[in-house]
């Protein structure tokens, strides 16, 4: 792992036509392609060559609402056939078709015909709604909209009615399941012999969404190339193979379960996918019994959920070896509850959907698995840890995650003003992480910028009192915000869940535990709330955005 500031000339990289945003300089581009990072493989023909080299093997399981399974050929084929249904459609390569499944095989089947055509899949969460569509309609032009009929009580058709009325651009809707007034989608087939030319695996393979706390979503170009990558190494990391079984609890559309390894570096092994309906312990735990599920992956209120959940089940879990926590910090003191729990090995996993991705390894010591968030997957991943100044700091000091390399993108889809702020010259990205990186190059995430309370003066990371509150036998989970004060500018609010089954500690008595635990007095919360959830993120992520906005209104 590279930690020099400076390795590429001071330019800005230009956009690519077809691109609409910076790409990497040539000579790096040159450097990855000659390191093996960019192998030139499309998703596309990677689902062709699993499907030729074990076209019988198990690819993907849908369980609900009957179990359903395609093997690498049939994957292979109905992904040809919607393709050529979608290319009779008009749909061309580069064009934008917003996909909004929840864990269907459908969805896996649209966004690799999709791959085949090069027509780019813009992901949405299941939870979107009006806002957030509105938004990636206008934005990325898209020519189509791919929906369920109905998902969670909420009929997507009359959305996307809406949707077509207000955008020209958006010729097609295509449902699974009853299509009222639009297309089904199992009726768009049509013959492979008449499918164009695929992508270059230089050019993209789909629009990401950010994971931004403020606003909507950007969207985050990657392409086939870089995108390969970072599964072949998130593969080799978590030793994934054609006997892994990896169950999908949260929404497919998600960077996480998708690359991390996830349902995409799954398939690129030649293993196989289940894909949950839901991510409870009710859903879940029958699933990971009945198919033999080896790895998956969640988010830390999740894995909470799960370790409280698991040595009551009935159900024998004894197939699932790997359990990967990432999407957020997971408090050190959750951590060590889980193995025990649920017999599985931990691997944390810190990353994001523009790029850079951390891991614990699994030859890592207990303590490190437990309290850090890993280290890069690749050693081109460049790290830099910097004061607010912008100067680099030693290891073992927290500041702002800086980085850049052959996985991380050069910038956002048409938004120029905020690459601007949030890439330099020479093609850093500014994480908006504060991290400390050990001298083992493992990073230990100390919160976001945008987090951090200013109690007076004093600044500090709520994620170290909440790890202080998960240690208390009384509360389930914690989360602590900051919120307006006239004299202070901020003082601290922590919500509280409390462990189901124990009295509910009062506030005298936490504020307690938590002042004795040695922190300092500015840190200990200055109010309690206790409340039975949290407002969470379509991820399934606390929000604390919604926690803060809750105080006020």
């Amino acid at each position: 792992m590279t930690t020099s500031p400076a390795t590429t000339p001071a330019t800005t990289p230009a956009t690519t036509p077809g691109l609409d945003a910076p790409t990497w300089p040539a000579d790096l581009a040159a450097r990855y392609r000659a390191a093996g990072y960019w192998r030139g493989e499309s998703f596309g023909d990677l689902l062709r060559a699993r499907a030729a080299a074990h076209p019988g093997h198990l690819a993907l399981v849908d369980p609900a609402p009957e179990r359903r399974t395609w093997t690498y050929a049939e994957l292979d084929a109905r992904a040809d056939t919607l393709a050529a249904g979608l290319a009779g459609l008009g749909i061309r390569k580069g064009d934008r078709v917003v996909v909004q499944l929840p864990n269907t095989g459908e969805f896996i089947e649209t966004v690799f015909a999709l791959f085949r055509l090069g027509a780019l899949p813009v992901y949405a969460l299941p939870a979107h709604r009006e806002r957030e569509i509105d938004h990636f309609c206008a934005h990325s032009e898209a020519v189509a909209y791919v929906v369920p009929e109905r998902h969670a009580g909420f009929d997507h058709r009359a959305l996307a009615t809406r949707m077509r009325a207000r955008h020209p651009a958006l010729r097609h809707v295509l449902v699974v399941g009853d299509p009222g007034e639009h297309t089904a989608l199992r009726d768009v087939t049509g013959d492979p012999a008449d499918l164009p030319p695929g992508p270059d695996a230089s050019e993209l393979a789909f629009l990401q969404l950010s994971g931004g706390t403020t606003g909507v979503p950007k969207l985050i170009p990657r392409t086939h190339d870089d995108y390969a990558y970072s599964l072949r190494g998130s593969n080799e990391i978590c030793g994934v193979d054609a006997h892994t079984r990896f169950l999908v609890v949260l929404p497919a559309a998600h960077n996480f379960p998708m690359s991390s390894p996830g349902w995409l570096g799954v398939l690129l092994a030649g293993g196989t996918v289940v894909l949950s309906p839901a991510p409870d312990p009710g859903t879940a735990f029958p699933l990971i019994e009945r198919e033999g599920i080896t790895m998956t992956g969640m988010v830390p209120p999740l894995a909470l959920v799960w370790t409280e959940a698991a040595p009551s089940t009935p159900y024998d879990l004894t197939s699932l070896d790997l359990v990967l926590v990432g999407g957020a910090k997971f408090a050190e003191r959750a951590a060590r509850r889980l193995r025990p729990a649920l017999g599985a090995r931990l691997m944390q996993v810190f990353g994001m959907a523009e790029g850079l991705v951390n891991y614990t390894r699994l030859d890592d010591d207990v303590e490190t698995v437990l309290t850090t968030q890993g280290r890069p997957i690749s050693p081109d991943d460049e790290i830099r840890v910097v004061d607010d100044a912008g100067e680099d700091v030693p290891d073992g000091t927290v500041g702002h995650l800086l980085t850049r390399g052959p996985y991380t993108i050069r910038g956002y889809w048409r938004a120029p003003e905020h690459n601007a702020r949030v890439f330099d010259a020479e093609g850093w990205y500014r994480t908006g992480d504060l991290v400390r990186r050990l001298p083992s190059g493992h990073l230990v995430v100390e919160g976001r910028a945008k987090d951090q309370i200013n109690r007076g003066g004093e600044k500090f990371a709520p994620e170290e009192v909440e790890n202080v509150l998960l240690g208390h036998p009384a509360v389930l989970d914690a989360s602590v915000v900051g919120v307006p004060d006239d004299y202070l500018g901020e003082r601290s609010l922590a919500y509280v869940i409390p462990r189901a089954g124990a009295e509910v500690p009062r506030a005298a008595e936490l504020k307690r535990y938590v002042r004795e635990s040695g922190l300092a007095a500015f840190k200990v919360p200055d109010r309690f709330a206790f409340v039975d959830a949290f407002p969470q993120t379509g991820i399934g992520k606390v929000s604390k955005k919604g926690q803060r906005e809750g105080v006020r209104g």
